[in-house]
């Protein structure tokens, strides 16, 4: 393929490396991942999901789930298919857990660790907690691992009131909470629309002497956008450079997507030149508002897009190119020259008229 000058697509790369998986070559697996990456062919929703079940069938569902959350990350929402690979995954973990117990091998803090984090991840919440409470009622002491596992899994289930208990208990225990715990909680809070909270805590960090981290900080501006809060969100936003924390793509996304939501296009056209030269990426979700966008009968966020700006091609190309992988067609697509797809999917994705074709042709 490649000598005939035919790029590799993700349909092929995704072929590969689901056969390297089948043969455990991980690491002719993750090598044919990297150059994917590398070569822009973005990996998709079936590639991440093959390589977790691969991890899973093969007992490395920690592995598994770290890619599930770089998933979330990256904006790429896990199908059926990775959800159910990463309960055969667990559910393999609970055989084990029986057998161990079975054999007179007594589980320690990190086997219960590890079980705990499985039905959290899966939702059973309530199995979680019963062995939390079998492992306290052993005699072993629950670390601060443990308790972020029950926090995140009661923090992403809407139930704050319990996770707090939880919070409460461990400080009492004498476990002193770092930034990733109070994280957990922000996040929490902002699930259920309990803002004010949110931010108090967020405010207590000088106070406490802890430095937010860009998580934190997404998180915090997602729980503004989500309410409407834009100037503070953005504020925050700026207030990340100011205090060394370097803003990553999520962070851009997040706030692109604020603005976008609350129909102030000039801000989110200015943010998106501005992650654009920082060399970063919209991600699906943001890529697929911008371009409805496009199909605005006006085209004021179209002309919005490219005036007074250098990048605007940059811009354009990395959007389309999101939009054009999300609607399958980037197989025939990644044939063309980006100048080629732009047109491509100006004239029959975002149905814009000529005269704005004709000003990005330009």
């Amino acid at each position: 393929m490649k000598c005939k000058g035919i790029p590799p697509d993700v349909v092929t790369y995704n072929c590969l490396i689901h056969a390297m998986c089948n043969s455990c070559q991980w690491k002719e697996a993750t090598r044919l991942f990297d150059e994917m990456v590398a070569t822009n062919c973005q990996p998709n929703v079936f590639t991440y999901s093959i390589l977790v079940d691969a991890l899973c069938k093969e007992g490395r569902v920690f592995d598994a789930q770290d890619i599930v959350e770089r998933m979330v990350q990256l904006g790429i929402e896990p199908n059926i298919v990775t959800y159910n690979s990463l309960m055969d995954g667990y559910c393999l973990q609970v055989e084990l857990f029986q057998e161990m117990t079975r054999n007179g091998v007594i589980p320690n803090v990190v086997t219960y660790s590890t079980l705990l984090s499985g039905m959290s991840c899966v939702g059973q919440l309530a199995t979680a907690q019963e062995l939390f409470a079998e492992m306290c009622a052993y005699g072993l002491d629950p670390d601060l691992i443990s308790y972020s596992i029950l926090l995140d899994g009661l923090c992403k289930h809407g139930r704050i009131h319990e996770a707090f208990r939880i919070f409460h208990v461990m400080q009492s225990n004498g476990l002193e909470p770092n930034i990733i715990y109070y994280t957990i909680l922000i996040d929490g809070l902002c699930l259920v629309g309990q803002l004010k909270v949110a931010r108090e805590l967020f405010s207590a960090f000088t106070v406490k002497g802890l430095h937010p981290s860009v998580y934190t900080y997404n998180i915090m501006m997602k729980g503004l956008c989500k309410e409407g809060l834009l100037d503070e969100a953005y504020e925050l936003f700026q207030k990340m450079e100011a205090d060394g924390c370097m803003r990553d793509s999520c962070s851009f996304n997040t706030i692109i997507r604020g603005f976008l939501h609350n129909n102030d296009k000039e801000k989110a056209t200015q943010i998106l030149h501005e992650m654009v030269k920082e060399g970063l990426s919209a991600d699906f979700s943001t890529a697929i508002m911008v371009v409805d966008l496009f199909c605005d009968s006006t085209g004021e966020f179209f002309r919005a897009l490219v005036q007074n700006s250098e990048n605007y091609r940059s811009v354009i190309d990395m959007l389309l190119y999101k939009g054009m992988e999300k609607l399958n067609n980037i197989a025939e697509l990644a044939k063309q020259r980006h100048h080629v797809i732009g047109q491509y999917a100006l004239k029959h994705a975002a149905g814009l008229n000529l005269k704005m074709i004709d000003e990005y042709s330009a």
